[in-house]
């Protein structure tokens, strides 16, 4: 047995040692192709693919006021009474491929009102995680608190968009356009590569939310706790058309439905079925005609929602329509860009997420222009003239009319 052993133990030895010589002989012969061999990188951490960038806007309204009862709860908090200066926002985001089918988004605003007391808390805006089915990203399911594909313009960043503020209309469907929930996209290659482009080139695109998008989600709106056990569902369908001469046009149908409970209650309002839970529903048309340089920008939605009656008191179940339609002009003077606008829009209905479902009626016209010297800073001026009714029990009579100048400067970094 031991010269079995002794036996097997000096082949191994032999083999080794005739193996040594023809490396040792090879390395001799070609020295050169092993100096010119490149050492392979160390695959990169996953914290070492991630991004940081972001933007800020301050801005000023009292310029030219005429009626400071005249204000927008929902679009901007500093427009009207004894406010000033104000942080309208102020963002972080942290992004990037952490896998080659894993993309992470996470997106904090540090303007953020606590209360009408307390400002500038850390507030939390997206935290999304895309996963792709395919290489190519085509399809992908997007988990997480993000904005819920419904309208052009609250899709749009506010870093893009070029009015101050987005319309009544749309964005009464979806307080901040966001909220927690399981998203489908599904886009082409070509057509992705397009969504990014009518950003990154400065013409105003809304991003890629896929040609097709379907999702289900909690209907609260973003960082309210759910109130029932009844999640909304949207679908949305665009398609962005290239033609031959450059010029790039898009059409959009999209809706969601489900059930909304009102949590803000004034003491005393009547519910019209005993229950604050309302049907909350709506389908809207989108047109986009990019800037390049004269551009059109329109879209419409129907529905019905909570609203206010101050009649008796009650908050009821009523139909609700609102549209707007903006032309704008894409400038570019040597290094420097202009986009001059106007913009009028209407509304007529409730909004859900505002005290007793509060009911209103809004035309509003808005004339402005925005100036970037260089892509760090912009500036833009919008003369902004508004006829507003908006009624809740506390206020059962209230329509305010008046106009003003509101300044904003962003700094994209």
């Amino acid at each position: 047995m031991k010269k079995i052993v002794f036996s097997t133990f000096l082949l191994f030895a032999t083999l080794n040692v005739v193996n040594a010589q023809v490396t040792e002989t090879k390395t001799e012969e070609a020295p050169k192709k092993e100096e010119q061999k490149e050492v392979a990188k160390p695959e990169k951490k996953w914290y070492e693919k991630i991004s940081l960038r972001g933007y800020a806007q301050i801005r000023y309204n009292k310029l030219l006021e005429t009626n400071e009862d005249l204000g927008c709860e929902q679009c901007d908090k500093s427009w009207g009474g004894d406010n000033s200066f104000a942080i309208r926002r102020g963002r972080l985001v942290f992004s990037g491929d952490v896998h080659d089918r894993v993309y992470i988004y996470i997106q904090p605003d540090f303007a953020t009102d606590a209360s009408s007391t307390n400002k500038h808390y850390f507030n939390i805006r997206d935290a999304y995680f895309d996963l792709s089915l395919d290489k190519d990203k085509e399809y992908r399911f997007r988990i997480g608190q993000s904005k819920i594909p419904f309208g052009f313009e609250n899709l749009q960043s506010s870093q893009n968009r070029a009015t101050l503020d987005r319309n009544d209309a749309l964005n009464s469907a979806i307080a901040n356009e966001r909220d927690l929930g399981i998203f489908f996209y599904w886009a082409t290659k070509e057509k992705r590569k397009l969504f990014k482009e009518l950003v990154d080139s400065g013409l105003k695109g809304s991003g890629d939310y896929g040609l097709l998008g379907l999702g289900i989600y909690n209907g609260q709106t973003a960082n309210k706790p759910e109130a029932n056990n009844d999640q909304h569902f949207v679908a949305r369908f665009t398609y962005p058309f290239e033609l031959q001469n450059g010029q790039v046009f898009e059409a959009s149908l999209q809706g969601y439905s489900g059930k909304y409970v009102v949590t803000t209650l004034t003491p005393g309002v009547i519910l019209e079925e005993g229950s604050p839970e309302f049907s909350d529903q709506r389908a809207a048309a989108t047109f986009v005609w990019y800037p390049k340089p004269f551009g059109v920008q329109a879209e419409a939605n129907i529905g019905t929602g909570p609203q206010y009656n101050p009649e008796n008191n009650t908050i009821e179940q009523k139909d609700l329509k609102g549209a707007y339609a903006q032309i704008m002009y894409n400038a570019r003077i040597k290094n420097q860009i202009l986009f001059p606008f106007v913009k009028y829009q209407w509304y007529e209905g409730g909004k859900k997420h505002e005290t007793d479902a509060r009911a209103y009626k809004v035309n509003d016209v808005e004339i402005g222009v925005e100036w970037q010297p260089f892509k760090n800073f912009e500036l833009t001026a919008d003369y902004t003239i508004s006829s507003r009714r908006y009624e809740d029990a506390k206020l059962p009579v209230n329509s305010q009319s008046g106009s003003l100048l509101r300044l904003q400067v962003q700094f994209n970094f």
